[in-house]
């Protein structure tokens, strides 16, 4: 086997982690806000575990945008998190590639 196809599968394999991870973090900033708009227990764990996750994962996002309604300020901050985590994962992907 020549060592550039070892090099392309073993950057297809990353970028194809990388491109998972990235998806995680979005889905979970989009679980929080689901969870938040629909009214969710706020003492259940599972609730409780996807807000404490989307803290972590905000990009310090949780107070960009400030408007009365507390769930509009949910989606619009955890929202504009999860878009970036996508672009930032998605110019990532394809850098590996492209260096693989």
């Amino acid at each position: 086997m020549a060592v550039g196809t070892t090099v392309r599968r073993g950057a297809g394999l990353l970028a194809s982690v990388l491109r998972l991870i990235g998806t995680l973090i979005a889905a979970v900033l989009v679980i929080h806000i689901a969870l938040t708009l629909l009214d969710a227990n706020p003492a259940n764990f599972l609730t409780q575990f996807f807000a404490d996750a989307a803290d972590y994962f905000n990009l310090g996002l949780g107070n960009l945008f400030l408007p009365e309604e507390p769930k509009l300020a949910v989606t619009l901050n955890y929202g504009t998190a999860a878009i970036i985590w996508m672009i930032i994962t998605a110019v990532v992907v394809r850098l590996v590639r492209r260096i693989g």
